[in-house]
């Protein structure tokens, strides 16, 4: 088992000596960040760029709650064509310039999707005092493609299936994800919280699921964001809980099948 603690990341697979993985370093920026830079084209055709907080789909796709009192959504109202800057961690070193940075390019659209609401609410808590106003909705990035900088000579263009989760297949997967989630967060607290201390380095404090997918789960506690890596995609509800017990036993220090 090798665990990339500084990664805030667990996956049995990771070798600290593999070769650089471009679709894996952007997925992983992807999923983590709370916050990005949103630019959106004004009437004039200049480009703008204000900050908005951000969640993903299952499949991975920016989540946005805009107002439309906001410059950016009536400039989306006219061109849904935007671009969206998310940085990864890596600045501890005080360069701000350390960490990963992933600029998307697609369109956004108003998304009413249940899953959709749920899964940025959960990401961001605070947006619940202010997600009903009229004013507001929430938006998804349909996402054409990406830039990728993440260090010297690891500066790269990726397609949409480099970046996004396949869930074709994991129907199961997703109708059972809220309960899953309410589940583990209720009864299971506990092994969430042995998930970010022991299987990924995280500060002891109260870790919280805030989303499932065939790739992963996604966690935070307050301000910090974590991802938790399946080492293989799981795509029903079974071998979802399958494979948190699993890692609970590996969190544990007991033998366990590869999770």
């Amino acid at each position: 088992m090798a665990a990339n603690l500084r990664a805030g990341r667990y996956d049995v697979a990771m070798d600290p000596d593999a070769p650089f993985s471009a679709p894996q370093t952007a997925r992983r920026v992807l999923r983590l960040a709370a916050t990005g830079s949103l630019a959106t084209l004004t009437e004039a055709g200049a480009p703008f760029a204000s900050l908005v907080t951000v969640a993903t789909t299952a499949e991975g796709e920016p989540i946005l709650l805009l107002s439309t009192l906001a410059v950016h959504t009536r400039n989306l109202q006219r061109d849904p064509r935007a671009s969206l800057l998310l940085v990864g961690p890596g600045g501890e070193t005080g360069d701000p310039l350390a960490g990963a940075r992933l600029t998307l390019v697609g369109s956004v659209a108003p998304d009413r999707g249940a899953a959709t609401r749920r899964r940025f609410l959960a990401r961001h808590p605070e947006a619940s005092g202010y997600a009903d106003f009229t004013d507001f909705a929430f938006h998804r990035l349909a996402v054409a493609g990406a830039h990728l900088v993440a260090g010297f000579g690891r500066i790269v263009d990726l397609s949409r299936d480099d970046l996004l989760t396949d869930c074709s297949a994991a129907g199961d997967l997703l109708a059972a994800e809220e309960s899953a989630v309410d589940h583990m967060n209720t009864d299971h607290a506990e092994a969430v919280q042995l998930y970010a201390r022991r299987l990924l380095g995280e500060p002891d404090t109260a870790w919280r699921i805030t989303g499932i997918d065939p790739d992963g789960a996604d966690l935070s506690a307050g301000p910090l964001r974590a991802r938790l890596d399946f080492i293989k995609p799981v795509t029903t509800a079974a071998a979802l809980r399958h494979r948190f017990a699993q890692l609970a036993l590996q969190a544990r220090g007991r033998p366990s099948e590869p999770a």
